[in-house]
């Protein structure tokens, strides 16, 4: 068995690993596609992961925030456009976004106003903003309830078989 490591600023990738008490060793086997060697230039941040590692780990490790994880903070692509979710209780995520729904609700008119001719003149700037952002919040709760639900699905608490059979008949439609 391997030594605990004292690194002191460790990466998402292996807290994860350690916290499932896997050895780089027994987390390669675990990865299959993974060697020992390429988990340990991950961890040690020698080289970024590449996206089918991140899918490779998240899906091994059963935490499919290392996906979120990478898009926000380490894809150029990503940090551009993708914001980090954080992992929160249902409750939380739903009040989030109830909350930004209804201030979105009192801000439709102004956005017609704004955008009804196709242009946001110097006056409309401030409120244009502030209404991206609301749609921004939005926009991260409903991530933050995808990011939730396929961790549930993940950790079995809810039924997969019947969540996809469901989901599959709702796109044939």
């Amino acid at each position: 068995m391997g030594r605990a490591s004292t690194k002191k600023n460790k990466n998402i990738y292996q807290l994860r690993r350690e916290e499932l008490e896997l050895t780089r060793d027994k987390a390669s086997e675990l990865l299959v596609s993974l060697p020992p060697e390429r988990i340990e230039k991950i961890e040690s941040e020698k080289t970024l992961p590449h996206p089918d590692e991140v899918m490779i780990m998240a899906e091994g490790y059963k935490m499919p925030s290392l996906c979120n994880y990478f898009c926000a903070n380490q894809c150029p692509i990503g940090m551009k456009y993708v914001p980090e979710v954080k992992t929160k209780a249902l409750s939380q995520i739903v009040l989030e976004m109830v909350a930004s729904l209804n201030a979105m609700e009192k801000q439709q008119e102004k956005l017609i106003e704004i955008t009804v001719d196709g242009t946001i003149s110097g006056d409309e700037i401030k409120d244009f903003i502030h209404i991206q952002e609301e749609l921004e919040r939005i926009s991260v709760a409903v991530e933050a309830l995808q990011l939730w639900s396929e961790q549930m699905l993940t950790n079995g608490l809810i039924d997969k078989e019947a969540y996809e059979d469901y989901k599959g008949r709702r796109k044939q439609r």
